[in-house]
């Protein structure tokens, strides 16, 4: 095949001639959105609700711990350099 065959083969290619403007583009992302968004298996109240209370609890913990630590190495770097 020759070099200008080729060329002429890949014009119509990345050009807008197909292509929908960018309202349309636009609208039929968020339709994808919507319909992907219909498709998510939604917690129910009593799972969100229990979800967000295993959160809460889990970050108090972490939080005391850092807290400790904290207070302790403070305490530590004191007694060190006092």
């Amino acid at each position: 095949m020759s070099q200008t065959a080729s060329a002429e083969r890949g014009k119509g290619d990345g050009t807008k001639a197909g292509r929908p403007g960018f309202g349309a583009r636009i609208a039929l992302f968020f339709r994808q959105v919507v319909a992907e968004l219909r498709k998510v298996n939604w917690p129910t109240r009593k799972e969100l609700t229990t979800y967000t209370l295993v959160v809460l609890a889990f970050s108090a913990v972490f939080a005391a711990i850092v807290l400790g630590l904290d207070l302790g190495f403070g305490r530590l770097m004191f007694l060190v350099f006092g």
